[in-house]
């Protein structure tokens, strides 16, 4: 298991984001040498876990528990498949393409060793909005990446450091509950009625769902 790429993006005003402000950070590029990765700060206050990495919307994107996305290189390679088209590494907007980790079977809580210090924590998947569709140019790409149901992960900085392409990962955590990400992303979107097997995820879920599913979970019990 190993990053195949650390991808930054800079703002760039596009025709196809929702921002008022027209830019977006989602055309993440690949570059060499070290990336200083370390929390960000709250939602909507800060922004990418990653040094140089642009952040636009703060209210949907960025903040500790979304500060670092990673998408599964295997996943990618799928998409090339059904699309007939190259996708490069941060092609979905993924901060870290990985090789070898099956990223959307990770569990919520999970904890991956990138490099030599680097620990980050699994949280959530990625949530499609209107400027991913906008950002890879293909029709019903919200509902088709919906549906596959791989949606690559969230995780929050626990240990900072420095990461670079080509560092190992290493899986130095895994809960025992069986909240994967691929789970956690059905119940948020098309699936409400498994959000109570979230909670087995506790504190480690990202904040906004495990709301959703103690919100649900009290109005099924009342």
């Amino acid at each position: 298991m190993k990053l195949l790429s650390v991808n930054l993006g800079r703002a760039k005003a596009v025709p196809y984001t929702d921002n008022p402000e027209g830019v977006t950070g989602i055309d993440k590029q690949p570059v060499e040498g070290p990336v200083r990765v370390s929390a960000p700060g709250p939602k909507g206050v800060g922004g990418s876990g990653l040094a140089g990495d642009a952040v636009c919307k703060l209210e949907h994107h960025g903040g500790d528990d979304q500060a670092v996305y990673a998408m599964a290189r295997e996943d990618l390679d799928a998409w090339e498949r059904e699309l007939g088209r190259p996708l490069a590494h941060g092609a979905f907007g993924e901060n870290l393409t990985t090789e070898g980790l099956d990223v959307s079977g990770a569990r919520i809580g999970e904890r991956w060793r990138v490099g030599p210090a680097v620990v980050l924590e699994v949280t959530c998947g990625r949530i499609p909005c209107r400027t991913f569709q906008g950002h890879l140019g293909e029709k019903q790409w919200v509902k088709r990446f919906t549906q596959r149901g791989a949606p690559g992960a969230y995780l929050r900085v626990i240990e900072p450091g420095e990461i670079r392409a080509g560092d190992p990962v290493e899986i130095v955590h895994r809960p025992e509950h069986d909240v994967t990400v691929a789970l956690q992303f059905r119940a948020v979107t098309t699936e409400r009625t498994l959000l109570p097997r979230l909670l087995a995820a506790g504190e480690a879920l990202h904040p906004e769902s495990l709301r959703l599913a103690r919100e649900y979970a009290r109005k099924q019990g009342a």
